[in-house]
């Protein structure tokens, strides 16, 4: 007897503009997810607290109660659903305003529906059960940093680093390779599962806020930029 088929994937999608909403809650339906669409933040916060999705897609954009409101919202309440922002705004401020609101990633307008789904995928792989557990479900350590990947938490000494989902996964991967440069390429695949190409900037938005909450000004730095090459997590 054949195994019954998983649920389709729930997608709360808020988009003022008419036409991108309507789009893109068709190609996402024939992509195989089951979409709650809605035109603006106090609809897509009564639709988050009324069932909770897999997913939300929030434009940053909105009248009223923008997507970066809606996420420090569901923050705030403690709630962790991923959350993939579209947005118009490509300037690094602008992408660090999401990261700090809580978002967990972003694809800025006009977007190709490829790379959404590909962005939904990865966001959706990283909130399987078990996804993020080391396989010897241990601490994971390096110099005065402190991981605990089944928790998700981690520190820096004694100090508790708060982090987004996104940058958990990064550091916890810098981390796990500590020593080793990492080129943009083998991060881009095992964070997003997507390489965004050599213009994307998105990486070094996600190091940079990364940095900001772990190395402190006075400290020893741990994430270290290796020019043309990558990053690597390292002592000194």
């Amino acid at each position: 007897m054949s195994e019954p088929a998983a649920p389709a994937p729930t997608v709360l999608l808020a988009e003022d503009d008419r036409p991108i909403r309507n789009a893109l809650e068709r190609a996402l339906t024939l992509e195989g997810y089951a979409v709650t669409a809605v035109a603006d933040g106090v609809e897509a916060l009564a639709a988050a607290h009324r069932t909770k999705p897999d997913i939300l897609v929030l434009d940053v954009m909105m009248p009223g109660i923008d997507g970066l409101q809606v996420c420090r919202v569901l923050r705030a309440e403690g709630d962790a659903t991923p959350i993939l922002m579209l947005t118009a705004l490509v300037e690094t401020p602008d992408r660090i305003a999401g990261l700090d609101a809580g978002a967990d990633d972003y694809v800025v307008k006009p977007f190709d529906v490829e790379e959404v789904f590909a962005r939904l995928r990865a966001l959706l792989r990283r909130t399987k059960p078990g996804a993020a557990e080391s396989p010897d479900d241990g601490t994971i350590t390096a110099a005065d940093l402190r991981i605990d990947p089944q928790a998700r938490r981690a520190w820096r000494g004694s100090r508790e680093l708060e982090l987004t989902r996104t940058e958990f996964d990064l550091l916890e991967l810098l981390a796990r390779n500590c020593g080793i440069v990492l080129d943009h390429a083998t991060i881009y695949d095992r964070i997003w599962g997507y390489d965004f190409g050599p213009g994307s900037k998105n990486l070094a938005v996600y190091v940079g806020y990364l940095r900001r909450k772990v190395d402190e000004p006075e400290g020893v730095p741990l994430l270290h930029t290796v020019r043309g090459v990558g990053y690597v997590l390292r002592e000194g």
